[in-house]
């Protein structure tokens, strides 16, 4: 399997002294492939390594779900709660729950399809500020109506998180995610500060790659502003297969599948798949000089993960590929061992 594995990411991650990715496939908890391919820092000539920090990107939403959930399970909030309960100006927000940011079926206009968006994106935004940017915007359906990504959704759910905790979306995620689920690798993303491990992402031009993008990481906010390693995503999906972070009921509520008017399911914070009919949550990243994506099967339990430090590079399909691929070799040898079990017990019965 891991020779199948390292040719599949080679196909794209071909580029030995261009950036490139770390993967990682984990069983039961525990990693059973762990690999770098390419360069952290192409000034420095620095090589890739397995603990190296990655801007998230969307995969930050996974975390923003739970926080919410995580404040409904301590009373502090209800997700059929509508939004003006908490933002009292909002236009027509009391036809707009939290279920309804959670699930992107709000409405609310996108805020990075928005043309002033360039005005604003290396500036320093408080969330109220952010949320401000584009509330006035027309919606785009009624909601509820259909499913339509939307990273405004989940701007207003952080602001939402710092009004009724009290505390920042950065502090309250590193207290009570990042620290719980010792996730000591792991950060509210930032361009000034030092994280030591870091990363640097890059995007390919004709002539040859350049450095990423510069903003201002209060412009995404809690749709796609943290940083983390390999090993500290999988201490997050373990966290949350073992109710560090939240509760039964509240775990089942986060992956549930809701149908919406025209029938379409989704869940909070994840995209409910499958692979040849098993099961699936899934969500990727994609932020200026990152690209992420996660697969999580939970009846095997296995998580593979992908990470890329440049925006040219496309972990999501390789990602889906080598979960495919671990599924069926993972799943035959658990056939195969159970079989070989049986077949021992048989044995010691017959002696017997």
């Amino acid at each position: 399997m891991e020779d199948r594995i390292d040719s599949t990411i080679k196909m794209e991650f071909n580029d030995p002294n261009g950036p490139g990715g770390v993967f990682m496939v984990a069983q039961k908890g525990k990693i059973i492939y762990h690999k770098a391919f390419g360069k952290a820092n192409l000034e420095l000539d620095a090589n890739l390594h397995t603990d190296n920090v990655f801007e998230l990107g969307s995969m930050t939403k996974q975390f923003t779900a739970v926080a919410v959930l995580m404040l409904e399970q301590q009373g502090k909030l209800k997700v059929s709660d509508p939004i003006t309960k908490y933002i009292p100006d909002y236009p027509s927000g009391d036809k707009i729950t939290i279920h309804h940011l959670l699930t992107h079926t709000s409405g609310i206009k996108d805020f990075t399809k928005m043309k002033a968006l360039s005005d604003i994106d290396q500036k320093e935004m408080t969330p109220q500020m952010m949320v401000d940017f584009f509330k006035n915007e027309q919606v785009d359906f009624a909601p509820g109506e259909k499913f339509e990504y939307d990273n405004s959704g989940y701007v207003l759910l952080g602001y939402i998180i710092e009004l009724v905790s009290g505390e920042t979306y950065e502090d309250f995620v590193t207290k009570h995610i990042f620290k719980k689920a010792e996730m000591e690798h792991s950060h509210y993303a930032s361009d000034r500060n030092v994280i030591p491990k870091r990363a640097y992402g890059y995007h390919k031009k004709s002539y040859g790659y350049v450095n990423k993008t510069v903003i201002s990481f209060s412009v995404p906010f809690a749709s796609g502003s943290l940083m983390s390693t390999l090993d500290d995503m999988l201490k997050w999906q373990n966290a949350l297969n073992h109710n560090v972070l939240l509760n039964s009921a509240e775990t089942k509520k986060a992956f549930s599948k809701y149908k919406l008017n025209d029938g379409k399911e989704f869940s909070y914070g994840w995209h409910i798949k499958e692979i040849n009919g098993i099961p699936t949550r899934e969500h990727g990243g994609s932020i200026f000089g990152f690209k992420t994506m996660g697969v999580y099967i939970p009846k095997n339990d296995i998580y593979v993960l992908g990470l890329s430090n440049c925006d040219c590079h496309l972990p999501t399909k390789i990602t889906g590929d080598i979960a495919a691929l671990a599924l069926k070799v993972l799943t035959k040898a658990s056939d195969k061992y159970g079989r070989v079990k049986r077949l021992h017990v048989i044995q010691l019965k017959l002696e017997d």
